[in-house]
């Protein structure tokens, strides 16, 4: 499915956004944005997908993504009828790069924004703190929440937070002249990635030769176009794993592959055990 671009307004008197949603459930809504986001999901228990990364995700969830990550979270409605909650930070990447160029005590943060760049994910002692300052954000004046976004930060970069995408997705940073054959190759392979494709008709696609199609493609995403195929695959078929319970040999069909063989060794090189050991997995979680 092809991510929806996003655009961010700040809040009133802010150079960035705060939101809070209370919601009955999450709808799967495939998105991405330049900004920073930090998200805090309470009271919430389903799947998140993020990048490549697909897996549950339960109460006290907080990560940090990096800029034009493709996003959702998505839950159904409580069996109590108890409303989710969702504190959420989106912050302009040049407004942040510049109070950290400026300020020699924001240094530290240099290399944390970095790694978030492929999502992070932390501890949940981390979350509750996380709470507490997105309350104090809530009722703060811009300047209050200008400083208590500080103290969020800087908490978060004292955690040993998970990596969560295998790689950098980026839709929007491309900014040499061919970045409309870039993103016109991308858009076509995320609407036909479970379908045969190859370099040769991708290379066609963007007016070059296959050779210089590899150089220019791996350049940018640092991958290969096959890697990035079938990282998109291997993404469908947890999320069919986790939602479904149709046989492997009928999601291994859906998501491209050309033999079961070929599925079940790309998956474990990718999440590292075996289609029905992920499925087993997710599924002891859920009734945790």
């Amino acid at each position: 499915m092809r991510a929806m671009c996003e655009k961010i307004i700040p809040s009133l008197g802010c150079s960035w956004r705060y939101g809070l949603y209370e919601l009955e459930h999450i709808p799967f809504n495939w998105h991405y944005h330049p900004e920073y986001e930090i998200c805090l999901t309470l009271n919430s228990k389903g799947v998140c997908h993020i990048g490549d990364y697909i897996a549950p995700f339960d109460d006290y969830d907080l990560v940090i993504l990096g800029p034009n990550l493709p996003h959702t979270w998505q839950s159904k409605g409580n069996p109590d009828g108890s409303k989710q909650r969702v504190h959420v930070a989106q912050i302009p990447v040049p407004w942040l790069e510049q109070m950290i160029s400026q300020n020699i005590e924001l240094q530290h943060l240099r290399e944390f924004l970095q790694r978030a760049n492929c999502g992070l994910k932390f501890s949940q002692s981390v979350a509750y703190q996380a709470e507490q300052l997105f309350q104090k954000i809530a009722a703060a004046t811009p300047i209050g929440r200008y400083i208590h976004l500080l103290e969020l930060l800087s908490l978060m970069q004292q955690d040993n937070p998970q990596p969560l995408s295998s790689l950098e997705f980026s839709f929007a940073k491309q900014l040499d002249p061919a970045k409309d054959k870039f993103d016109k190759v991308i858009h076509y392979i995320y609407n036909h990635y479970t379908d045969e494709l190859c370099a040769e008709q991708l290379a066609t696609l963007a007016h070059m030769s296959t050779n210089h199609f590899h150089r220019f493609f791996k350049r940018r995403m640092e991958c290969t176009v096959t890697e990035f195929i079938n990282q998109l695959r291997i993404a469908k078929a947890c999320k069919l794993l986790i939602n479904t319970t149709a046989p492997i040999t009928y999601i291994s069909d859906q998501c491209g592959f050309n033999n079961i063989s070929n599925f079940n060794r790309r998956f474990l090189a990718f999440k590292h055990c075996t289609p029905s050991q992920f499925r087993s997995r997710v599924h002891q979680k859920a009734l945790i």
